[in-house]
């Protein structure tokens, strides 16, 4: 385990230094090819965004919305109900202005100086930074190659998680890509009510789990809802990034506790986003699937395409991203990283950006179509960076 507190290792968000970098390449006149940050380039489906247009045209939209509307608590109700076989009542759910935003405050009516939360180590920089500035305790539980990635409560001291008051856990993982099954979240709940913790699980991929796989809800194991609540986000399940739309659902008393602190600094959800969620929740399907299949194929030229010129890359079992060890002859990520971008113009994230447990590694993102990966693919062959050892 690892203890950080607010003040250390905190820095510039990582993608933002890393569009420093490839506005530096685009002023040298590189063709860049980007696979830093995690933003889809699919379209949201049109009805979508007929419905978030129209709403926009009715002035009483543009009010404060304090709250989410009947429509909206519904619509999550249902969907949740159909995709998880999860039954949520109205009390239970609260938008969010996506997941990072969530998960940065959802800490603050529950921790705070003196007290432990536990975050994964390698875990997406958002789930160490919102706990962090509550003053609270950051316990880092190692995540391992070795195991899949997947989270060994044995890894954590008993005496360690007694003192913990909450813990975050990410599956389909960012950025290792790792799919935890039933029998982990089984434990999960187990875990949680021995050591009296609330869980706070990020699930913003579930709909990405490649190979036929199927992701499931945290809420869908029994006991479940009376230890954690769980985010859940159309970002990348509809491509609906910037509309930053996302839910927090769960235990009541979580729920509770985390809307009366949020409605001390936001006034609700735009209505027309809210029109917009509505749309996507109830409306035609059919693209999820289209997504699904469009990163897979786009794995499948990047991640073949590596080891078919010698770079051993694993395929991704889920999220939008690959997760692979850097070459031999680098001794940092961020090494590798540097050199990656000045020898061919593509961009990725250095794996120590995802905790100390991430060194070692790099995470590219699934954002561009085949024909540019295998475009990578044939620059970093050419390169010689492979061959450094």
């Amino acid at each position: 385990m690892r203890y950080i507190k607010f003040g250390q290792d905190t820095e510039s968000n990582i993608f933002n230094q890393l569009d420093d970098k490839k506005r530096e390449l685009a002023a040298r006149g590189v063709d860049v090819i980007n696979l830093s940050i995690g933003t889809p380039d699919f379209q949201p489906d049109a009805h979508v965004m007929q419905a978030v247009a129209q709403a926009a045209t009715d002035p009483e939209n543009y009010k404060y919305s304090m709250n989410d509307t009947p429509e909206l608590i519904q619509a999550v109700q249902d969907w949740y109900a159909r995709r998880y076989d999860v039954k949520l009542d109205a009390d239970q759910i609260m938008s969010v202005s996506g997941s990072q935003e969530g998960i940065a405050h959802v800490a603050f009516p529950f921790a705070g100086p003196g007290d432990l939360v536990l975050a994964p180590d390698p875990g997406y920089p958002i789930f160490t930074f919102g706990p962090m500035m509550t003053g609270a305790e950051l316990g880092l539980y190692p995540l391992y190659a070795e195991k899949g990635w997947i989270l060994d409560f044995a890894d954590i001291p008993d005496e360690v998680a007694d003192r913990a008051k909450m813990i975050v856990v990410s599956y389909p993982n960012n950025p290792t890509t790792a799919v935890a099954d039933r029998d982990f979240y089984v434990k999960l709940v187990e875990y949680a009510k021995k050591h009296d913790l609330i869980v706070l699980h990020d699930n913003a991929y579930s709909d990405l789990v490649m190979d036929g796989g199927q992701g499931l809800s945290f809420l869908s194991i029994p006991g479940a809802m009376d230890v954690g609540i769980e985010f859940n986000s159309l970002s990348k399940t509809y491509n609906l990034t910037g509309m930053r739309v996302s839910f927090a659902v769960g235990n009541r008393d979580v729920i509770r506790r985390f809307h009366d602190f949020r409605s001390q600094i936001d006034y609700g959800m735009f209505y027309p986003a809210q029109a917009g969620a509505v749309a996507a929740l109830n409306g035609p399907q059919d693209i999820v699937e289209r997504n699904r299949s469009g990163y897979q194929a786009r794995r499948d030229a990047l991640c073949g395409g590596l080891r078919s010129i010698g770079w051993d890359v694993p395929d991704s079992k889920g999220s939008m991203f690959v997760w692979a060890k850097i070459p031999e002859g680098y001794a940092t990520s961020a090494e590798f990283v540097l050199d990656l971008m000045d020898k061919t113009g593509v961009i990725c994230v250095p794996g120590l950006s995802f905790g100390e447990q991430g060194e070692g590694y790099v995470r590219f993102a699934l954002v561009v179509p085949p024909a540019r990966m295998e475009e990578a693919v044939r620059r970093i062959k050419d390169s010689g960076i492979l061959n450094r050892a």
